[in-house]
């Protein structure tokens, strides 16, 4: 038989903004709080949130000139 697994289920609403809030059990696990970022991992399993690095410590945040809307139209067949 498998051991069940140990699962904590947090909710929240999206605003009409796009916007939520996370709930505290969200932000202590991943102890974050304000001006902290979040990286967004896209896997066939599902979505996974963890805490980004700062920028300064972000080896990608040199290209965030090339990060526009004409950029994004240029290269999304890439």
């Amino acid at each position: 038989m498998m051991a069940a697994r140990n699962i904590k289920t947090a909710y929240s609403k999206i605003s009409v903004k796009s916007q939520t809030v996370l709930p505290a059990e969200v932000r202590e696990r991943l102890a974050v709080g304000p001006g902290d970022r979040l990286r967004y991992l896209l896997t066939p399993e599902g979505i996974q949130i963890e805490k980004a690095l700062p920028e300064s410590d972000d080896p990608f945040a040199t290209f965030t000139e090339w990060a526009g809307a004409i950029d994004e139209e240029d290269y999304a067949d890439l």
